[in-house]
């Protein structure tokens, strides 16, 4: 079964750190929009920071507005450019990428 992710690479002038918190903070904001419960259920994203790599689930409202939320701060803070993103089919297979409940940073 595939499953609809979001796929951001990011380019090396951002700092993985810097991704890292943003995608942190977007988890939080998501959070308080749709509390707790719904994180802990739905929330599934990952970051490979070797890789530059984020992978959210896209097949729930809480992780699109993860994504939403981690775009317009990498956007904000560094422009158009410093990153790409698609909204992709991901085999379940696969799944070992969107790490269960909340964050997963590789």
């Amino acid at each position: 079964m595939d499953r609809l992710v979001y796929r951001y690479n990011f380019a090396k002038h951002v700092p993985v750190d810097d991704i890292e918190d943003s995608l942190m903070i977007a988890a939080l904001a998501a959070e308080a929009l749709h509390g707790r419960a719904a994180m802990k259920q739905d929330a599934s994203f990952c970051l490979n920071k070797k890789t530059r790599v984020c992978t959210i689930d896209a097949e729930t409202p809480v992780g699109c507005d993860i994504a939403r939320i981690l775009t317009t701060f990498i956007t904000k803070g560094y422009g158009e450019r410093a990153f790409t993103v698609e909204r992709t089919e991901e085999n379940s297979g696969c799944r070992k990428l969107l790490c269960a409940i909340g964050a997963m940073i590789l």
